[in-house]
């Protein structure tokens, strides 16, 4: 996925909180951590998806790119207390990276605002895999990808809400308790939320 740095005049980093109407069930009732938006289109990762699955027993490094990617092979029902995967978004879902609210020991990450990073280290994800992780970290399969003017035009439809990126929603809420959370700490009851014709 990209790792470009984020242009300053952007409105990334943020949180979209994606509104009712939004019917693509990519997307139905998510918070994306939108990381990048440009003239070139935009990126970010869903944060409010948790597989349930381990992460060690299919995630394998690939060199020498450093690729992470799932195994196509068997996959547990349940995450047992280690690095979980997560469901980053449609696109690549075979590739993955690291969510961190802390900045990683060698130093491989983008900074997207204070406290919150992203890697693509393999260093970073074999010495995370091969012990507890840190509380906050998370490890995202995929991500979601808009093209140039897509964003913008899904903005101008009110298909998302904007807001910014809170560290406390993204770590500490429960995922299934975040879109919810997200447009509450925003000052609006989701119950409320205007229901407009479909978006995708």
């Amino acid at each position: 996925m990209p790792d470009e740095p984020v242009p300053q005049d952007s409105i990334a980093p943020a949180l979209l909180i994606s509104m009712p109407q939004l019917n693509d069930p990519n997307f139905a009732r998510t918070v994306v951590l939108l990381c990048q938006m440009g003239p070139d289109g935009a990126w970010g990762l869903v944060v409010n998806r948790p597989t349930g699955q381990a992460a060690a027993p299919v995630i394998e490094v690939e060199p020498p790119t450093e690729r992470v990617t799932v195994k196509p092979s068997d996959r547990p029902a349940g995450a047992e207390g280690g690095l979980e995967l997560w469901y980053g978004g449609p696109v690549q879902p075979d590739r993955g990276c690291l969510l961190l609210g802390a900045w990683p020991d060698d130093g491989e990450a983008l900074e997207l605002c204070e406290g919150l990073y992203i890697s693509g280290s393999a260093l970073v994800l074999r010495r995370m895999l091969g012990g507890p992780p840190p509380m906050r970290a998370r490890l995202l399969m995929g991500y979601a990808g808009w093209a140039p003017g897509q964003l913008e035009n899904e903005l101008t439809q009110s298909a998302w809400l904007i807001s910014s990126a809170d560290l406390d929603i993204i770590f500490e809420t429960p995922s299934e308790h975040m879109w919810e959370a997200a447009i509450r700490r925003m000052g609006a009851d989701p119950s409320f939320l205007h229901m407009s014709p479909g978006v995708h």
